[in-house]
């Protein structure tokens, strides 16, 4: 029992034209995909070659690649695993795209990967360390698409146009929506070249998303993995034919890929996902549907403003400076406009009785009696946005 770097060493020596692209290869290139290839790796614009594992390891800038210090350990001994194998060795990496834009609420990015069969995969990153990319996740709920979602199509269509082969596309978290929406709304002929979608703990649609778009054309070459304890994966989601993967880490750390449990060259799979976590991603989804727009709008814009007051541009700095950030936000608190803060409370108020209905369910079928764990917190979001 291992993880995906485990994996690596495992299976490094096959070439991905002796073992084909499976889904733990696919959950490696998605936190590839996070590295930050930034004046390394040719964009959609440029005329250059495909940068190799070899130039990029070699590059001046090569320390730069784990700008993201949260995970710089294990991305570093991610990336010379794979640098160091035969089979990601000769990855050769082009139309990077790494776009973030403070007014226009998006952090996009994206990257082409050349696998050593010839084939491509497309990796979409997930939400970086910005708190611009995690306003973005929130709007993930609104009905109408977000920047970044747009700009998956547009990337896709391009970089397709560029290949001649069949090819995979996929991501982890926010990536792996931006994978399935760019593949449900790319160009026919694209679309008939995809070989398989990969979503890796990536929340889903709301209803009328999914309607506008070619949900049911991909359907079938969609390929979900979800940890035990997942949340985000289970935002917006209601359909089945996931497959839920055995983490090492506890509650939402299971997000993380790198605590992913892998047994021989696969996943280690368990039946379902933990039953609170099935209990809090039902109330959560029941919550969101529940909101029309403006509510969704009033309710992510006020969160934003309140967390901006913090001053710290990242969630890294957000943590590391955190006295000064709650004084931010406290502050912040008290100045919401009243207006707002009513449609606020009476948001969280809707977000309490979901779960306190859903709570009720769950001990009636387990016929429990005890006083849960989830009832403290359900007082907190409560009390959150009163004065």
């Amino acid at each position: 029992m291992g993880t995906m770097i485990d994996y690596i060493k495992e299976y490094g020596d096959y070439t991905f034209a002796e073992k084909p692209i499976g889904e733990v290869d696919s959950l490696i290139l998605s936190q590839f995909s996070y590295l930050k290839f930034d004046g390394m790796v040719p964009g959609m614009e440029e005329n250059a070659d495909a940068a190799d594992m070899q130039y990029l390891l070699r590059h001046e800038a090569y320390d730069g690649l784990y700008a993201d210090e949260r995970y710089r350990e294990k991305n570093t001994e991610l990336f010379l695993a794979m640098v160091n194998s035969v089979r990601f060795g000769d990855l050769k990496l082009s139309n990077y795209v790494n776009y973030i834009e403070l007014e226009q609420e998006t952090q996009f990015s994206a990257v082409t990967i050349q696998l050593g069969d010839g084939s491509f995969y497309v990796a979409y990153r997930g939400t970086d360390e910005t708190i611009v990319g995690w306003k973005e996740d929130l709007n993930l709920a609104f009905s109408e698409p977000v920047p970044g979602q747009l700009m998956s199509v547009e990337y896709l269509n391009r970089t397709a146009a560029k290949m001649t082969r069949p090819f995979y596309v996929g991501g982890h978290s926010k990536g792996g929506n931006l994978a399935v929406y760019a593949a449900m709304n790319c160009e026919p002929e694209v679309q008939d070249r995809i070989i398989c979608i990969f979503n890796h703990d990536g929340p889903g649609f709301r209803p009328e998303v999914r309607q506008r778009g070619g949900y049911d054309k991909i359907r079938d070459r969609i390929r979900r993995t979800v940890p035990r304890s997942s949340l985000v994966g289970m935002l917006l989601y209601s359909d089945g034919g996931y497959r839920v993967v055995e983490s090492k880490s506890i509650g939402l750390a299971q997000h993380i890929p790198f605590s992913w449990l892998v047994d021989q060259d696969e996943f280690r799979v368990v039946k379902q996902v933990r039953p609170g976590s099935m209990f809090m991603d039902a109330a959560l989804n029941d919550w969101i549907l529940s909101l029309n727009q403006e509510e969704m709008h009033i309710f992510v814009d006020t969160l934003y403003d309140v967390l901006k007051a913090s001053e710290a541009d990242d969630l890294m700095e957000f943590t590391a400076n955190w006295k000064r950030s709650i004084q931010g936000i406290m502050a912040a608190v008290k100045n919401v406009d009243a207006d707002a803060l009513k449609v606020m409370n009476d948001i969280m108020k809707a977000l309490f009785d979901m779960l306190t209905l859903h709570m009720k369910e769950e001990r009636q079928s387990k016929k429990e009696t005890r006083r849960s764990k989830i009832d403290e917190g359900i007082v907190h979001l409560e009390q959150m946005f009163k004065k």
